[in-house]
Formats: C-alpha cells, structure tokens, sequence
C-alpha cells in the first residue's frame, strides 16, 4: 500500500518539471494525498477528493488526478480547485490566492 508521504515524492517528481507545484500548506498536501489513496481504495482510481465522483470510472475521467481542469485553473488562477496542485508564482506570494470556481460542468454531478 502507497502511503500519502510515497505518493507526494512521486508526484513531486513528475509534476513539477511541468511547473505543477504543490501547495506549500504540507499538511494540507498529504490530507488531500490521503484523499487520493482512499478514493483509489474505494473507486479504483485516484479522484479528485474534492469533488464527488460516482465510481464510474469514465463518467469520472475529468476528475481523475490530475483532473482535466488543473491546467486552465493554475494558468488562471495560480492554483487548481483543491490547492493541491499550485503555481510557484502562488507558493512564493507573487500573486493573489483566489478561490477557484468549479469548472465541472453541473451535469456531471450524478444524484
């Protein structure tokens, strides 16, 4: 089993030579972490945990980690929609921290 510390190196590895950084909040970092695990133990894929997903695993494409949406929200606003992922513009203070606004259109929210 991969734990939240084992999935951060790895994703730091691959994420940041595409300017993808993590939020500098580590404790918030591997409680989203933690969330990705347990999405993946549930779903069978690591989901975004801050969005609701289905369990159907190509309804839920967009929201698989890295999610569809991370590129535009971190050009846009520095940051994706959970904070995991971040900008180093964001984790070094040079731009403001505003809440980004889902972009998941309403209609993939299955009831």
């Amino acid at each position: 089993m991969t734990t939240p510390q084992e999935l951060y190196e790895r994703l730091k590895k691959v994420n940041e030579p595409k300017g993808y950084y993590f939020d500098n909040d580590h404790e918030m970092v591997m409680d989203l972490l933690k969330g990705l695990l347990l999405n993946r133990e549930r779903y069978g894929y690591m989901c975004c945990p801050c969005r609701l997903a289905s369990g159907d695993r190509e309804w839920d494409r967009d929201i698989t980690c890295p999610c569809v949406y991370r590129e535009p929200d971190v050009a846009e606003y520095g940051s994706c929609y959970c904070q995991l992922y971040v900008s180093k513009e964001w984790n070094e203070g040079r731009i403001p921290h505003l809440t980004v606004p889902e972009r998941r259109p309403a209609e993939k929210y299955r009831s």
